[in-house]
């Protein structure tokens, strides 16, 4: 079993402060019309009237968030004209989960996870109008972006896990995998619609608009959010013991070692091999010399790579083999994708790389999160999930500022070369880890069986 970070065998050394909570809630929701028909079964999720409902409201406000992410990064770009502004604007936005990513889980386990949402998109709304409000008086700074970013950075370290962990409550354990992969098509249709739509925008009503348009998209989520009917959840006494719940959820992925691998992939991929889109825009602006809209196109691209692989992975069973034949897939995928896209001269092959890229990014982190949650307890659920969400953003601030400062004192293209290889170094630990995985999923499989 091994120990844990602090020398103990186990969590059980830890006072059982979970015993005293309610079951996690399942997804009391009806599903209309039984078990879904053969050519349904890649949507089976939408079965569930609160997914369905999720589902249309995440996509209206996520494209507005692409949207706002391509904008932000122009206006950065025509601000500062320096590829380390980039890199420091993603910083600020992502040092914020690094601190408190650990302790927003365990929030996440004791309150109920839908008005933490709903309150959490409230918060982002109100940021994208202040953001908007400054760009249109014409007295936006970089400094300005860079504090609004560490603000949604902070919102969002108890918004991502929340939601991962409010997937289970929408849909129950059946269809998880499923729900996963559709939350995950989603967020990647948003990236092909809303880039491409901010990349047209931008010359018509500016950033400011974009801005803008990406408040008003909140309202879409927050309203299916008001409309679900989900068992609310009574909010726990967690103060006292904060630091006791944190490592409860530390100790559980550090005895777990298929759970820390996964999360050490994350890691590395996410931190520093997929941290070359800090470079996208100037690549845009001045390798492929495209503009604002080739950027837009750009990202877009790397959606629809997405939604393809997440199609093609609804539509292929989720056995235990797939599951690792997705993983190493995507890993490699991604790191040829990456370097082809650094060393290439032409649009039209930067956005054949870019959907591979997207196909690869599908199959390693939906297959990640769904192998994590169908191993982690539902008591750990939401601390599992938030160090999910710290393995992809904690060493991102460190890879952003490595790919700006690369990409701005020798070359744009070697810094992307960079992140390739690290895409590739994860790709072979988890090749020397695959036996680790099948036995935990054949371990999971019997205990499940006798349930």
């Amino acid at each position: 079993m091994g120990t844990n970070l602090w020398g103990e065998n186990s969590v059980d050394n830890v006072p059982d402060i979970e015993a005293v909570e309610a079951e996690e809630p399942g997804a009391d929701t009806p599903v209309v019309g039984g078990p879904p028909e053969p050519r349904l079964a890649a949507f089976r999720a939408l079965r569930h009237r609160n997914f369905r409902l999720y589902f249309f409201g995440q996509f209206v406000s996520l494209i507005g968030t692409w949207m706002q992410s391509v904008a932000q990064a122009w206006l950065v770009l025509r601000l500062s004209n320096s590829s380390m502004a980039l890199g420091l604007v993603a910083f600020s936005g992502y040092m914020p989960i690094v601190l408190v990513g650990l302790f927003a889980g365990v929030v996440v386990d004791h309150v109920d996870r839908r008005r933490l949402i709903i309150t959490t998109q409230i918060l982002l709304m109100l940021s994208a109008f202040g953001l908007s409000a400054l760009t249109w008086a014409h007295v936006v700074r970089v400094e300005h972006v860079i504090m609004f970013a560490a603000f949604n950075g902070l919102v969002s370290s108890f918004d991502m896990p929340g939601r991962q962990a409010f997937v289970v409550e929408m849909v129950g354990k059946e269809d998880l995998s499923n729900a996963i992969s559709m939350s995950s098509m989603i967020f990647n249709a948003a990236r092909m619609v809303g880039p491409a739509v901010a990349g047209l925008l931008i010359s018509i009503i500016g950033v400011a608009g974009c801005f803008f348009l990406n408040g008003v998209s909140y309202l879409a989520v927050i309203w299916s959010l008001l409309e679900m009917d989900t068992p609310r959840r009574v909010a726990r006494q967690f103060g006292s013991v904060m630091l006791r719940q944190v490592r409860a959820g530390i100790s559980y992925v550090w005895r777990h070692r298929p759970s820390l691998y996964l999360l050490l992939m994350v890691a590395i991929n996410s931190g520093f091999g997929m941290q070359y889109t800090v470079l996208i825009p100037l690549f845009a602006r001045d390798l492929l010399h495209s503009g604002a809209r080739g950027y837009g196109f750009l990202m877009a691209a790397q959606g629809i790579g997405a939604v393809a692989a997440a199609i093609i992975m609804n539509i292929r069973s989720d056995a235990p083999r797939t599951l690792r034949q997705n993983l190493v897939f995507g890993l490699f995928c991604t790191a040829t994708s990456i370097c082809v896209f650094g060393l290439s001269k032409w649009m039209w092959l930067s956005l054949v790389a870019q959907m591979f890229i997207g196909a690869g990014l599908m199959n390693h982190m939906v297959t990640t999160n769904t192998m994590l949650q169908l191993f982690v307890p539902d008591e750990l659920r939401g601390r599992v999930m938030s160090i999910y969400t710290l393995s992809f953003i904690g060493t991102a601030p460190l890879g952003s500022l490595e790919v700006g400062y690369v990409g701005e004192h020798l070359s744009p293209r070697l810094a992307v070369v960079i992140c390739a290889i690290f895409s590739y170094l994860c790709g072979c630990l988890l090749l020397t880890r695959l036996k680790m995985f099948a036995q935990a999923q054949e371990a999971k499989a019997a205990e499940m069986s006798t349930d």
